[in-house]
């Protein structure tokens, strides 16, 4: 795999910012670090958080994409995350393009302001 492009300008259509919003509102709900959610070729959208288990330690983006392939998705068409940092590493890219190769990763702050976005 080669290394993800910076996507060239932020545009979110009404799909993508509701992943923000899902993202968003899972990080609140749960009082985690981060929220994230994926949404499959089929529109089905998949939310999660940080999970940080003894045995278990998993971002939201990453567990977000292991909900969506645990149910059946084939394919993601975009993925959202919300944290404190807007830096995305290379597990969680590579977790989302295991599904969708290219597919755009949106990254807003808390605030839920998109800061950057990346592809998978």
């Amino acid at each position: 795999m080669s290394d993800p492009a910076e996507l060239d300008r932020i545009e979110l259509n009404p799909e993508d910012a509701k992943l923000v919003t899902l993202a968003r509102a899972a990080r609140a709900r749960n009082s985690a670090d981060e929220g994230a959610a994926v949404r499959d070729d089929t529109g089905r959208t998949y939310v999660a958080t940080t999970v940080a288990l003894p045995s278990v330690q998993l971002s939201a983006l990453r567990a977000a994409v292991v909900i969506a392939a645990a149910s059946g998705a084939a394919g993601l068409e975009a993925a959202a995350v919300v944290r404190s940092s807007g830096l995305i590493d290379g597990d969680d890219r590579a977790v989302v393009a295991d599904l969708a190769a290219g597919a755009p990763i949106f990254v807003a702050g808390v605030d839920g302001v998109v800061r950057s976005a990346v592809v998978s």
